[in-house]
């Protein structure tokens, strides 16, 4: 079993981490007291391995002091669980910024007397907490996208690529563009099946319309060039931190050229190592 627990400063990114683990597969718990802490991991050991990725979130907010959970987190390391502490960290001028966008108190500003007072007074506190912790990240200077890139990289499952879904969407522009599309190829150029008699009542996914399809030297060419493009840009989105792709490939009725580009594009992005899907929006519409 694998337990994060996700530590650090006030307006460092422990909230839009734990969201981001959660979509990485792991099953998160907020504000957990350090005393219940070892149950919660018997308890998760115990089941089914619905809870074999556990993240805990634990910061300032639950201790009185660190002892208790310090020592906690000894106990689990000796036992058989893939323990690991994360904290985030900011600048002090970076947190006062945060909670000024958010307007939020700090959760020491109460008794610090001002936000600058309460992000110092976390930092020396959290000290024995941060020298604990196999990874630190300093997100002074992170966007949203690196931050979750960066957690996906140290967090992110064996195998790599797969981590991003790629869903591609065949669809006919006579019935609109999906809306949800990231990126959109035109693929009305190629020779239409359409106007072959044997081919009109057909779709891109019958062997004579691909047959028909990629018996041109367009469509060759341009495949060649688009899985050139995609091999290129599909890591560059992984490491910016998406985690589904969406890209729509069109032709007039969304029936013949699009489908068969789109279920060719599949199979070469599934060999990159990506989950991929593959949906024909249009191709049962007249």
């Amino acid at each position: 079993m694998e337990i994060l627990i996700i530590s650090g400063l006030s307006g460092g990114g422990k909230s839009k981490a734990a969201s981001f683990l959660e979509d990485m597969g792991f099953y998160i718990v907020d504000n957990m007291p350090a005393g219940m802490i070892l149950k919660f991991a018997e308890f998760c050991a115990a089941g089914s391995g619905r809870y074999s990725r556990v993240a805990l979130v634990y910061d300032v907010r639950t201790a009185e002091n660190f002892d208790e959970f310090l020592e906690v987190l000894s106990t689990l390391r000796q036992r058989e669980y893939n323990c690991k502490l994360l904290f985030l960290q900011a600048d002090v001028a970076a947190i006062i910024s945060r909670y000024k966008e958010t307007r939020r108190l700090h959760p020491l500003q109460e008794k610090s007397g001002s936000l600058e007072e309460a992000a110092r007074r976390e930092i020396e506190l959290m000290t024995p907490v941060r020298a604990q912790a196999d990874v630190v990240i300093d997100s002074t200077h992170y966007s949203t996208a690196r931050l979750r890139g960066e957690l996906l990289r140290l967090f992110g499952r064996q195998g790599g690529a797969g981590e991003m879904m790629v869903s591609l969407v065949s669809f006919g522009f006579k019935h609109g563009l999906p809306l949800e599309a990231d990126l959109v190829f035109d693929v009305r150029f190629m020779p239409n099946p359409f106007y072959i008699d044997d081919l009109r009542e057909k779709t891109g996914l019958d062997r004579e319309v691909r047959d028909y399809v990629f018996s041109f030297r367009e469509t060759e060419l341009f495949l060649g060039k688009l899985r050139e493009l995609l091999a290129l840009i599909l890591p560059l989105y992984r490491e910016e931190g998406k985690t589904v792709l969406v890209a729509a490939i069109g032709c007039t009725g969304g029936r013949h050229r699009s489908v068969a580009v789109t279920h060719a594009l599949a199979g070469y992005i599934g060999s990159l190592g990506y989950q991929v899907t593959e949906n024909h929006r249009d191709m049962t519409r007249s």
